[in-house]
């Protein structure tokens, strides 16, 4: 039988860069840069709630790290080091070396040391907790609110696919969704839509060198893991400032073409899982952006524009204001 201990020795254990004091001790230490301040954040992932029990375990580890990956993104702070609490209805060797190579490969790409954490044994479920700890510069980083009257407002990547990988597992569509009749003789069933949304729910791609990059180009940012709509309006709300968004604009990945209107709305605005940067920026920022995108082989497209006011509007092709817009994510919302 496996101990705590013996799980955390075999497979969480490693060398840790020169500076730092990883697992071993009742802390670990971490040194960052003078001059710089230290950045953090903290995610929580529950089975049932933020991933299905039969995920592949790798992805999982990949997921598990670069959602909070993502938040040091939207600061455009650099990965430091993390920390990883796991606990486990039982203990699956197989699972949980292939959770930790998918965790270690996401470590490894952005430089962010698994330096300690914990383990214990669940009553229910597989439940995942990730703190990142990132190094930011103080004259430079980037928060919410700093949105300015005038800012173009920015979002990298495509958007909706995860929403849509994520109804499909859960069953919300099938073969009889509008989007299965319209795409059964392009695509075959549901399966070949989702393998082509799947990764981006799965696997998604923390924005961490581009958000570095921006940082000296940008006002204000935030990852969109809620939602375009909902985490847009942080920054709205923070800085004091309404928001004018062009549907047309909109980067929509290509699989959501089949979609009824509504399900592409709900999917492009309001679809959380979504680990994209939405960023604003002055209106003469906007090559230096665009340029910084291709350098990141990562796609950033003008959506809209920051206005006075604090309402947040989306106008469809004709102009017309979408109303009512669809809501992002909330747990505790009935």
């Amino acid at each position: 039988m496996t101990s705590e201990f013996n799980l955390i020795s075999r497979f969480f254990k490693r060398p840790v860069p020169a500076g730092m004091l990883g697992g071993g001790d009742d802390c670990a230490l971490l040194r960052i840069t003078p001059g710089m301040e230290l950045a953090t954040s903290k995610d929580l992932l529950l089975e049932g709630r933020h991933f299905f029990p039969d995920v592949d375990p790798y992805t999982l580890g990949h997921k598990s790290l670069a959602v909070s990956l993502s938040d040091l993104a939207a600061m455009g702070a650099k990965p430091v080091a993390c920390l990883l609490g796991l606990a486990l209805p039982s203990f699956d060797e197989a699972w949980v070396a292939r959770f930790a190579d998918g965790f270690y490969a996401q470590a490894d790409l952005h430089g962010c040391a698994l330096i300690g954490g914990d383990t214990t044994r669940s009553e229910s479920g597989v439940a995942i907790s990730v703190t990142v700890f990132g190094e930011a510069d103080p004259a430079q980083t980037m928060r919410r609110n700093t949105a300015r009257v005038g800012d173009e407002i920015w979002v990298s990547g495509q958007l909706g696919a995860a929403d849509v990988a994520y109804r499909l597992l859960a069953g919300a569509l099938t073969d009889e969704s509008p989007l299965a009749k319209k795409s059964r003789g392009l695509f075959g069933l549901d399966g070949s839509l989702l393998e082509q949304t799947r990764a981006a729910l799965e696997t998604p791609s923390p924005r961490v060198f581009l958000g570095h990059r921006l940082v000296a180009h940008v006002h204000a940012a935030i990852d969109i893991s809620d939602g375009l709509l909902q985490d847009l309006g942080h920054i709205l709300q923070a800085s004091g400032v309404g928001a004018r968004i062009e549907e047309a604009l909109l980067p929509m990945h290509p699989a959501l073409q089949y979609l009824s209107q509504a399900d592409q709305r709900r999917a492009v605005l309001a679809g959380g899982d979504v680990y994209e940067l939405c960023l604003t920026a002055a209106v003469d920022q906007g090559d230096n952006i665009e340029r910084i995108g291709l350098e990141a082989g990562v796609p950033l497209t003008r959506i809209g524009q920051i206005v006075a006011g604090t309402e947040l509007q989306v106008v469809d092709e004709a102009g017309k204001l979408i109303d009512p817009l669809p809501q992002g994510f909330d747990h505790f919302r009935d």
